[in-house]
């Protein structure tokens, strides 16, 4: 460890602490059991554990708008992973972590590690959707230590889809992009290049992801939801 702290539970605050301005939390904590397969930290030792961190709703929004301003170039190709690295990386470095970020190979489960952590399960968007924050939550980057870590939060539990009267997400879709067992991405983008696709969800977001009832409360601003749209390739 790079720094004196007084315990493991000191490092996870300290962590908090540091990602709070930015409007990143702690997601959840997975701690492998033994021979169980995790990412390989720096000099080739497995981590023993993993802690998860995103934004809940438009928690980012403000901080990394900020940040692209202040960029000569707006922050690049990808401007949000690159935020979410500089942002991240201090913090992991100071609490003698490793990062992983899901644009970086080699590729983590992220997805994966967020069911187990979170208890989460994928909507029909393929969306994990959370009981409280619905749709609108993300996942920017995980810390890996050589050690186990205090849980993080408890999985949230229950699949909220299961009980959805109606499933408004299924018939808004202007695209039916959900009209078969899965999430037909070659609709979606197909939709997006018309006009009527411009006009609603490139200008909007997802509509289909708006139509959802659960946790509107963390929907993410219009900026956030126009800068995902804007960043699909089609």
């Amino acid at each position: 460890m790079t720094a004196p702290y007084a315990s493991e539970s000191d490092v996870l605050e300290t962590i908090r602490a540091a990602l709070a301005p930015h409007g990143l939390f702690l997601r959840g904590t997975i701690n492998f059991a033994p021979g169980e397969a995790g990412p390989t930290l720096e000099g080739g030792k497995p981590a023993a554990c993993v802690v998860l961190i995103g934004n809940v709703g438009g928690s980012v929004w403000e901080p990394f708008r900020r940040w692209r301003e202040g960029e000569p170039d707006g922050g690049g190709a990808e401007p949000l992973d690159n935020w979410s690295k500089q942002v991240i990386r201090p913090a992991a470095a100071a609490a003698g972590a490793s990062a992983y970020f899901p644009s970086d190979p080699p590729w983590q489960p992220f997805q994966q590690w967020a069911m187990r952590a979170e208890g989460l399960k994928p909507s029909p968007l393929g969306i994990l959707i959370h009981p409280l924050y619905g749709l609108w939550h993300g996942y920017r980057g995980a810390l890996a230590f050589d050690r186990a870590m205090p849980v993080t939060g408890e999985p949230a539990g229950g699949h909220p889809c299961e009980t959805c009267v109606g499933r408004p997400c299924l018939s808004t879709c202007p695209a039916d992009a959900l009209a078969g067992a899965t999430f037909d991405i070659g609709r979606c983008r197909a939709h997006l290049r018309t006009g009527e696709g411009v006009a609603g969800c490139l200008a909007h977001g997802c509509l289909s992801r708006d139509a959802c009832p659960v946790g509107r409360d963390y929907r993410y601003p219009v900026g956030q939801l126009r800068f995902h749209m804007a960043a699909i390739e089609f």
